[in-house]
């Protein structure tokens, strides 16, 4: 059963910027063409409304110590083995918390970090 221009096109409008990505990524693929210039064409109809749903996926990660809680140096053991601190250093981090413990990692190494922290006993936040 093909489908019609009109109704490919309503298929398009439906579809967030990374399907549509994807689309165009197998459609050059599957028939070796180059589609960059009907990739701005079919993401033209969805208006600015279809970039404000579609937020960007991020790939870089902060993660950021916002309370030691109750076992501070469990904190500070964690924070040296997260990063390449001194005692001094890492007791200042956790002395001075909200402060970043790691800054552009990925997203794996983030939630790493993450649940060693937490594990310690600290607040920890993923940006």
């Amino acid at each position: 059963m093909a489908l019609t221009q009109d109704e490919l096109l309503a298929e398009f409008e439906s579809m967030t910027l990374i399907q549509l990505s994807e689309f165009v990524k197998a459609f050059e693929e599957k028939f070796d063409v180059t589609a960059a210039a009907a990739a701005v064409a079919v993401a033209a109809p969805g208006g600015p409304g279809a970039v404000a749903e579609a937020p960007e996926e991020k790939d870089e990660f902060d993660v950021v110590l916002t309370g030691a809680g109750e076992k501070k140096i469990q904190v500070i053991k964690v924070v040296r083995e997260l990063t390449s601190l001194g005692l001094k250093e890492a007791k200042d981090l956790v002395d001075g918390a909200p402060k970043p413990v790691l800054e552009k990692v990925n997203k794996e190494a983030a939630d790493k970090a993450k649940e060693s922290l937490e594990g310690a006993g600290a607040s920890v936040e993923v940006k």
